[in-house]
């Protein structure tokens, strides 16, 4: 965490500073996406994003730990710990864990839900129990602790210009778009993790089953049913997507470059999923750092411009209102960006 960044969030404890610092680190080193975007929000906010970020990663770190093969009961123990020094750091608003301390601050000064981090750890939970799930509704029961509350968790950092609980159905589906676009990419690496996340009936309907998805990841040959099925996931996303992304109008407008960017990034992975002829079993798929910068540029852009408004004060255009779409697919990356130049700088450094 920068001076800076500290300082405009009003945090000066030494041992807070050292704990959102480590939070930043976490974020930078593990969630690229998410650090550049991150890095669009006004100044003072972000702290509070990497705290989320970080306890949310040092959790999954938990679940997906390494060494998970020592057994499962270490990882049911290190949860367990984490969930006791949750409660307390929430109960005390403060914790010798630097990612609890960091999380019980932010929640306090955002009025963040509590409930929303213990579903959150619920959803951790059944990661260690549950390797299958029979039905898309099946997984949204899950996404709503893995993912759904993060964007909940994160709407009273970004601000609304509506009433909170009117922007929270969308913030809850940017953050289960989020996770799908990672299911999708990541199939082949959560299928060793003995995982499928991927639901059984839309895989069944093309002739798809675990064993397959087996064979094809030990012998890297692709399959006609395998893509068939990632291909429909893929467009069930996209679908998701389109609810959430009319939400973005409802957020604070200088939150939104941020969430933009977040989105068009997240939905690159599809884009390059689909390049990469859905071979998620055999290589994990990446938006290409010039895409990327590309984006990051055209948020730069969109902050300025909501910087701008903002000092102008209430007379610029009202923000518009929010449709329940339940079926537009998002647009193409290269849509979404609208890049103002063919050639830019590469953002991540100058953001």
């Amino acid at each position: 965490m920068t001076d800076r960044e500290l300082g405009a969030a009003g945090i000066t404890d030494p041992a807070l500073c050292a704990a959102y610092r480590h939070c930043r680190a976490l974020n930078a080193r593990h969630g690229r996406t998410y650090f550049l975007a991150t890095r669009l929000l006004p100044v003072e906010r972000r702290p509070a994003v990497h705290a989320l970020y970080g306890f949310a990663r040092w959790a999954d770190d938990i679940v997906d730990r390494p060494d998970a093969g020592a057994g499962a009961d270490v990882r049911v123990r290190a949860l367990a710990r984490l969930q006791d020094e949750l409660e307390e750091g929430l109960r005390r608003d403060g914790s010798g864990e630097p990612v609890v301390r960091a999380l019980a601050d932010t929640a306090r000064r955002y009025g963040i839900e509590h409930a929303h981090f213990r579903d959150f750890m619920s959803a951790m939970r059944s990661d260690l129990v549950v390797t299958s799930y029979a039905t898309y509704a099946d997984l949204r029961v899950y996404m709503h602790g893995s993912a759904a509350v993060i964007g909940l968790q994160m709407l009273p950092v970004l601000g609304t210009v509506v009433p909170r609980e009117e922007a929270a159905p969308y913030a809850a589906a940017l953050g289960v778009a989020f996770q799908l676009s990672n299911f999708l990419r990541d199939v082949g690496e959560d299928l060793d993790r003995g995982r499928v996340y991927l639901p059984a009936d839309l895989l069944a309907a093309h002739g798809v089953d675990r064993e397959l998805l087996v064979h094809s990841r030990a012998t890297g040959r692709p399959d006609r049913r395998i893509t068939a099925a990632l291909r429909e996931f893929e467009a069930l996303t996209r679908g998701v997507y389109g609810t959430a992304v009319t939400g973005i109008e409802l957020l604070d407008p200088v939150a939104r470059p941020c969430i933009r960017t977040a989105a068009v990034l997240y939905g690159g992975i599809l884009d390059a999923v689909a390049r990469d002829g859905y071979a998620v079993l055999r290589r994990r798929s990446v938006v290409p750092r010039r895409r990327r910068a590309v984006v990051a540029a055209d948020g730069l852009a969109r902050v300025a411009a909501a910087r701008l408004r903002s000092r102008t004060g209430p007379g610029h255009r009202p923000p518009v209102r929010a449709r329940p779409v339940l079926e537009t697919a998002l647009p193409s990356t290269t849509a979404a960006a609208r890049p103002v130049e063919e050639t830019v700088r590469s953002a991540e450094g100058a953001v």
